[in-house]
């Protein structure tokens, strides 16, 4: 039986606009096999949408991604790459 790994790439993003033009850019430059999840991360204790952090979540099982390359691509919108 093979294992397989559930390897995932968290983007960070200032803003949902932000969020939503990552996510669509993503399927354009890297072909992802299936569309970014949007999360909006709330700053703890913070009610206010204006607070909130966007996250762009990729799955990579087959390691397909350079993190190097998500981290250049991310910073086009003022954003950066969670390390795992």
């Amino acid at each position: 039986m093979t294992a397989v790994s559930d390897v995932r790439h968290v983007l960070v993003l200032p803003d949902r606009e932000s969020a939503e033009e990552v996510a669509e850019a993503l399927g354009e430059r890297f072909g992802l096999r299936e569309e970014p999840q949007l999360v909006r991360d709330a700053l703890a204790g913070e009610d206010d949408a204006e607070d909130a952090q966007w996250l762009v979540v990729l799955r990579d099982e087959d390691g397909r991604l350079d993190a190097g390359e998500l981290d250049e691509f991310v910073a086009e919108w003022e954003g950066w790459r969670e390390d795992p």
